[in-house]
């Protein structure tokens, strides 16, 4: 293995890592997994349009109805196969402590980053959920007593998806319930991405919106039943359109 292969994983204890099984998630958990779906969360998800913004630079997007057909597809062809599918493997490797696994999932999600600028998404947007989950536990540790039970995150490139698995790892939130959160979080993003980029009124938004929620239980479903040797990052358009956007005359996403 290479890139955070190499890197050290510090963990002090994954003691404060459990498995969360219940079939509900309870309140502290659920309210846990909506502050990370935020877009209030300081990873900078909001300066991303994943190529939206090229494919309306393209005239591939001009209408809500494109819009919504553009985000739908993207979830179920781009998200569901690799980020989600990557987080559904990464979650129970951060929960058992198997950081030989975590490597692995992370290295993956970098070497298969179609274009530089969605790699340095993937990159900006781990290292800041990972300090921000750093500084989050460090604080809840200090205040409680429990330092032991702080485990610290500690790579050289960690893509978001891991990042975000460890982080819904924290709440006890099962497979299901974190992909859940991390999708509709997703969706939030990119449906204010189309808001500003074809433009979009609110009401076309929300109506987008539901849509997208509407489709993420099937993306997460299918994001849990793949195995490894299906899981891929297989997007042509995706690609050939993110390194467009790389040099795009104006643009208001990093990408």
């Amino acid at each position: 293995m290479t890139g955070i292969a190499t890197a050290t994983i510090t963990t002090i204890a994954i003691t404060g890592i459990h498995m969360g099984m219940s079939t509900e998630p309870s309140p502290a958990t659920l309210l846990q997994l909506m502050w990370l779906a935020s877009p209030a969360l300081p990873v900078g998800g909001f300066s991303y349009s994943e190529v939206l913004e090229a494919a309306i630079d393209a005239s591939l997007v001009s209408t809500e109805a494109e819009a919504a057909d553009w985000l739908v597809q993207q979830l179920h062809l781009t998200q569901a196969r690799s980020d989600m599918a990557a987080i559904a493997q990464a979650l129970p490797a951060w929960q058992e402590g198997d950081m030989l696994r975590v490597e692995g999932l992370n290295d993956w999600v970098l070497f298969t980053r179609e274009s530089r600028e969605l790699r340095l998404q993937t990159e900006q947007m781990g290292r800041s959920l990972a300090d921000w989950l750093r500084n989050q536990h460090l604080q809840d540790a200090l205040r409680t007593g429990q330092v032991t039970q702080l485990a610290a995150l500690s790579l050289q490139r960690p893509t978001y998806p891991v990042a975000f698995a460890l982080a819904t790892a924290f709440t006890g939130a099962s497979v299901q319930h974190a992909l859940l959160a991390y999708a509709f979080g997703w969706a939030e993003n990119m449906v204010q991405a189309a808001l500003k980029a074809v433009p979009l009124g609110q009401s076309a938004g929300q109506r987008i919106l539901a849509q997208l929620a509407h489709e993420i239980p099937t993306a997460v479903a299918h994001a849990q039943a793949l195995p490894d040797n299906a899981r891929q990052a297989f997007s042509p358009m995706l690609a050939i359109h993110s390194a467009r956007h790389e040099h795009q005359y104006s643009r208001l996403f990093r990408s």
